[in-house]
């Protein structure tokens, strides 16, 4: 039997950032192998707690904790809006997983192999989990060569793109993303990507590997794939072990795989090393095996801190970020933060883009009125000079009505399925008011599309646009097109 080292509970070592205070009792309440012990633990946070009055991330552990004890709990006062939050976040799950089903199965029916991650691949697994855990927004990974089919099914089937660019926009620049936001109606929320880690836990050969791994199973009757045991404890902890415990319902995704499959321990340790895994495993994996009793084997865990150690002062930031930011002073703020912002300039590794973006800013100028009638729209075509194709250089004065406030406005041009620039500026004034902004740039005319669209783009999607400050700041900006001039390239 392998030694396992103490750990400590101070910086920089693995027990400073294991969960403590009600997230402690929380975690300890849906985990505990002893039933009177858990019980008594979400008893005691039902009395010091408001369901009301606690974040999201409570609400996911509360989910988990109904659905373990049901009504044992039916004495307590905070019975009955326990049971109404479950089955609120229940319903919310329902509805997104019943808006990704059609969408899911036309991908399947395109020839896409669909592997589902994170929360929803549990569901896969064990259908009776969706009481207990929270899956509001449906994870879907699919290969690299697949993500332009999966695009076109999810667009075509009207999903929205969460950022404000236009699909022409993003479909160009597929191959350089690793995942992207869709939503539909007031429920569904997919997550598409092509890569299940991100860009600071980087490997291509597991990225292969993970395929290779993946096991069959099936989600609300669509015939789907999860990731192997290993696999799924090793993605909750790359996706969850260094958000300062933003969704803490990963560990117990951990410990549900653990002790619910047969683990390639092996295949783990590879992944973890490979994936640079090493501290946030090290901070989950014993918070799970000395604090719960999860059955984590003893020589797995002192492998795992072993390579942890190995990492030097480097393994500073991950416990940094590993720490919940509920037990967050000052100092520490200001250290993660610090940490966060290094992991993020790992994490730009973008992948190769075969289009560099086309950005023209804009100018302020002076033009003359339009026409009196004239309307401000959102869309408008720009006819194309006669003749065959060649690279020209446009240039086009637009007038725009500005709210009263700081912001960015987008436009971009277009044609037919194809993207041709994006039009950007800043306004810095709150002032409000109108501008007349002047772009220029090349554009390449071909004999197919010659004709162009200008657009106004908002800066940031919302699935619905029902707060008027929101849609000052970030909403597509209606605009006069006061001229479009052509002129042969520079």
């Amino acid at each position: 039997m392998a030694k396992i080292r103490a750990i400590g509970r101070r910086f920089p070592d693995y027990g400073w950032s294991w969960p403590t205070g009600g997230l402690d009792q929380l975690l300890k309440a849906a985990l505990l192998h002893d039933e009177n012990a858990a019980r008594d633990r979400a008893a005691a946070w039902l009395d010091d707690n408001d369901i009301d009055h606690v974040s999201f991330r409570e609400h996911r552990l509360l989910a988990a904790i109904s659905d373990r004890f049901g009504r044992t709990l039916a004495g307590h006062a905070a019975y009955p809006r326990l049971v109404g939050l479950q089955k609120m976040l229940w319903t919310k799950s329902r509805m997104a997983m019943r808006e990704a089903e059609p969408v899911l199965k036309a991908m399947a029916d395109a020839g896409c192999a669909v592997m589902l991650i994170k929360g929803a691949s549990r569901i896969a697994v064990n259908v009776s989990a969706q009481r207990g855990r929270v899956a509001h927004d449906i994870d879907i990974l699919v290969r690299p060569q697949d993500m332009e089919t999966a695009f076109d099914v999810l667009h075509g089937r009207d999903w929205q793109i969460a950022t404000g660019v236009s699909p022409q926009y993003l479909r160009t620049r597929l191959a350089s993303l690793r995942s992207m936001n869709f939503y539909k109606g007031n429920y569904g929320d997919i997550d598409l990507h092509q890569l299940a880690y991100d860009g600071s836990q980087q490997s291509a050969e597991d990225d292969l590997a993970i395929w290779r791994r993946a096991v069959p199973a099936e989600f609300s009757g669509v015939a789907v794939l999860v990731p192997s045991p290993a696999d799924r404890i090793a993605l909750a902890i790359a996706h969850g072990g260094l958000d300062a415990h933003t969704h803490s319902d990963w560990l117990v995704d951990c410990a549900v795989a653990i002790e619910g499959a047969d683990v390639d321990w092996d295949v783990f340790l590879d992944i973890a090393a490979r994936r640079g895994l090493a501290v946030a495993a090290a901070v989950a994996l014993s918070y799970l095996a000395l604090e719960i009793g999860i059955a984590v084997p003893d020589e797995v865990l002192a492998r795992v801190m072993e390579m942890a150690d190995r990492r030097g002062m480097s393994r500073w930031s991950s416990v940094l970020q590993a720490k919940p930011r509920t037990d967050f002073g000052g100092l520490t703020w200001l250290s993660r933060g610090f940490a966060k912002q290094l992991r993020l300039q790992r994490k730009k590794g973008r992948l190769r883009q075969a289009e560099p973006d086309v950005v023209w800013r804009g100018k302020a100028t002076t033009a003359g009125k339009t026409a009196e009638a004239a309307p401000f729209v959102l869309s408008q075509g720009i006819a194309g000079p006669p003749g065959a194709a060649r690279e020209m250089m446009l240039d086009v004065v637009v007038r725009i009505a500005v709210p009263p406030v700081r912001r960015r406005i987008e436009m971009e041009i277009n044609a037919a399925d194809r993207h041709v620039a994006r039009l950007r500026s800043m306004a810095i004034s709150r002032a409000g008011g109108e501008r007349t902004l002047r772009f220029r740039g090349k554009v390449k005319l071909d004999q197919t599309v010659q004709g162009l669209v200008l657009e106004a783009r908002p800066s940031r999607q919302f699935r619905v646009w029902d707060n008027e400050q929101a849609v000052a700041t970030y909403g597509a900006l209606p605009f006069q097109l006061i001229s479009a001039k052509f002129s042969p390239a520079d």
